[in-house]
């Protein structure tokens, strides 16, 4: 895929390679000055001989996952030449990329438009624009990716596009990605080589490096990906169509699209599940009580099919362990996901999966 931006920097100008090296030192050294995110155990019957963690992404800087995803698409960007002094980066996003490419935008002194659907989280919004970024509201999620690029021929400015490129900025045979993170901190654990790995799909950038990471260093772990409802992922994946898609947007913001992207690679995944967006949210209600801690609903997503994977290595009488990924923190879903109102007004009874899920710690059985 070929850019089609104006060039109107001249690539030999001195000032513009002086702009450019200090562009990707400020952006280089935000990861320097970054620690790596802590692996949480999910406690677990001793017995079942099953350890389950989550990987904490909510403790970047900029609280979530998709801070790693930024800074890639960043040094991407710059060093690709598609990034230049005064024009803005536009990026169609549901939220958390968003935050974290404001954060980046501001480092390196370059506008940011967000163009995003009009029930993004309030908390979101109010993230992106503290980082100094600008929200651009569209009434249908599938019209972003159009307006994105509208909005970059306008100004001319640089059209992000994570769902194209999440998969190739990240460089999936190491460098401190999330995937060689979580082998390192696994070194020292009972097993330290995970059966099972479990992500979400928004970009498909962070399953593609997990996948390409686990064969790459000939590991026998496996990928799972769930999907929520309102996503074409699974559907995709299971029949092999690329053309797959979905009328509605996904209720479980940073996950699941309408359309297959470009980043989701289906062949580097062993596994999808549906999950109702009722189980995600009572699963994360069910990690509060567990742990603590407040996450978001793709964290409950995630967390659901993880602990479904435990249940069957439980019924099979296997032992190991299984990690999965804790997205982003739970006060930027206040009004939705811990709100009872909110669930009422959606529909969503999560009183059965809160129920599956209470029995299955209590008993080891998933009914």
């Amino acid at each position: 895929m070929y850019s089609t931006e104006t060039i109107d920097v001249d690539r030999t100008d001195p000032a513009y390679r002086a702009w450019l090296n200090e562009a990707i030192r400020k952006v280089q050294a935000d990861a320097n000055r970054s620690a790596d995110t802590h692996l949480l155990r999910f406690p677990l019957p001793e017995q079942w001989g099953i350890d389950l963690y989550l990987k904490d992404e909510s403790t970047h800087i900029t609280g979530s996952l998709k801070h790693r995803l930024a800074r890639s698409l960043f040094l991407y960007g710059l060093c690709n030449g598609w990034i230049r002094p005064g024009k803005p980066v536009i990026e169609a996003s549901s939220g958390s990329t968003a935050v974290s490419e404001a954060y980046f935008a501001r480092l390196i002194g370059v506008p940011f438009v967000a163009v995003m659907p009009r029930t993004t989280s309030r908390e979101k919004c109010r993230l992106i624009e503290f980082h100094g970024g600008q929200c651009h509201f569209v009434d249908d999620p599938r019209t972003m990716y159009a307006e994105s690029a509208a909005l970059a021929a306008a100004t001319g400015g640089h059209a992000m596009d994570q769902f194209t490129y999440a998969e190739r900025a990240t460089d999936w045979r190491g460098n401190n990605n999330i995937a060689e993170s979580i082998y390192q901190q696994l070194r020292l654990e009972r097993y330290p080589e995970p059966t099972w790995i479990v992500a979400t799909a928004g970009t498909g950038g962070t399953s593609a490096t997990i996948g390409r990471y686990v064969r790459y260093c000939m590991y026998d772990t496996l990928v799972c990906v769930a999907d929520p409802e309102n996503s074409c992922f699974f559907d995709g994946w299971a029949y092999g169509d690329v053309d797959a898609s979905s009328e509605r947007g996904s209720r479980i913001e940073g996950i699941g699209r309408p359309r297959m992207e470009p980043s989701f690679v289906t062949g580097a995944i062993d596994r999808m599940m549906k999950v109702p967006d009722a189980a995600s949210i009572a699963s994360v209600r069910a990690l509060e009580a567990a742990i603590g801690r407040k996450a978001g609903g793709s964290t409950g997503t995630g967390l659901w099919s993880a602990l479904k994977i435990v249940a069957e290595m439980v019924a099979a009488g296997r032992t190991g362990s299984v990690v999965t990924i804790l997205c982003d923190p739970g006060d930027r879903y206040l009004d939705t996901y811990y709100s009872d109102a909110w669930l009422a007004e959606q529909g969503l009874d999560i009183a059965p999966y809160a129920t599956t899920l209470n029995r299955f710690l209590a008993e080891g059985v998933w009914r």
